[in-house]
């Protein structure tokens, strides 16, 4: 059965109502016979200035319909290795192979990157340094510098992509959902639209500021969409605790007037409920956007 894009708010709006073990991946979420399949190629990148002296890899996926000669819509997921992999939580390739066969989602090119890793010197015990939570939690422009002028041209080289932001997307769970929310925050005219799952819009580097900007651009809120999900059995430590996070996101983003949608499960900091709505999640996201 297919759902009108005006029934995806009220199924999502349902999902929470289930206990956490019925958080399970739907048809969607596999491999379908008939389906065009995509294709995934890997690469690795180490000449950013931004974030001097790192190495990531990242991945692209093209979907089998895409067409050199009409623009595709572009979607990015930080930690990227773990949206990307076809038999994870989320399993990206696969979603958006049967979406798009469906068109119930646009053509779209999926970039996944992962977080930048500083190697470690020839020194005795010495190891690779992370630099996920530098990158993906702090505000400002800076990830969006890297990504906008760095990766995404190396990435996307011969690859026809809309220049349209309401085109293009940006999405993560945990530290990568409030990396995601930066980009577009920082530049809505690049992206517009944003899925955050279990975000940390709390105090690790200073994610907590968020609901009150959001609050203040009332006035003047800037042209997103934003889907929102977390759980009751979320993280609670001295960083501040991720279900009132989001809900406090969640409260600044309905008083400030934005395109939102915001899914409260039962789950803790893991990618079984946003795994489980990801293929609802982004028929949501893409509701309006003209059929290819």
């Amino acid at each position: 059965m297919r759902l009108h894009p005006s029934a995806f708010v009220l199924l999502l709006a349902a999902l929470p109502l289930h206990a956490a073990e019925s958080y399970v991946l739907g048809p969607d979420s596999s491999p379908q016979a008939g389906v065009p399949k995509g294709t995934v190629r890997t690469g690795t990148f180490t000449a950013s200035q931004v974030f001097p002296g790192t190495t990531r890899e990242f991945q692209v996926y093209v979907p089998a319909q895409y067409d050199a000669t009409k623009p595709a819509c572009l979607m990015v997921f930080f930690d990227g290795g773990g949206m990307m992999n076809a038999t994870g939580a989320y399993r990206v390739p696969v979603v958006f192979d049967n979406l798009i066969a469906k068109k119930e989602m646009p053509v779209t090119i999926a970039v996944g990157i992962n977080p930048g890793v500083v190697k470690a010197s020839a020194a005795p015990g010495a190891k690779d340094r992370s630099q996920r939570s530098y990158e993906y939690d702090s505000l400002g422009d800076a990830n969006a510098r890297f990504l906008l002028d760095e990766l995404l041209p190396e990435a996307l080289k011969g690859l026809n992509v809309t220049a349209d932001p309401a085109g293009r997307a940006v999405g993560g769970n945990s530290s990568g959902g409030i990396a995601a929310f930066t980009i577009a925050w920082e530049r809505p005219d690049a992206f517009r639209k944003v899925v955050s799952h279990i975000g940390s819009f709390t105090n690790i580097q200073g994610g907590h500021r968020y609901a009150g900007l959001v609050r203040a651009s009332k006035s003047a809120p800037k042209p997103l969409r934003v889907f929102l999900q977390d759980g009751s059995g979320d993280l609670d430590n001295l960083h501040g605790n991720w279900p009132l996070a989001n809900q406090d996101m969640a409260a600044a983003l309905k008083f400030a007037g934005y395109d939102h949608t915001f899914v409260f499960g039962t789950e803790g900091h893991n990618g079984k409920h946003g795994g489980a709505i990801f293929p609802d999640t982004l028929r949501w996201l893409w509701r309006d956007w003209p059929k290819n």
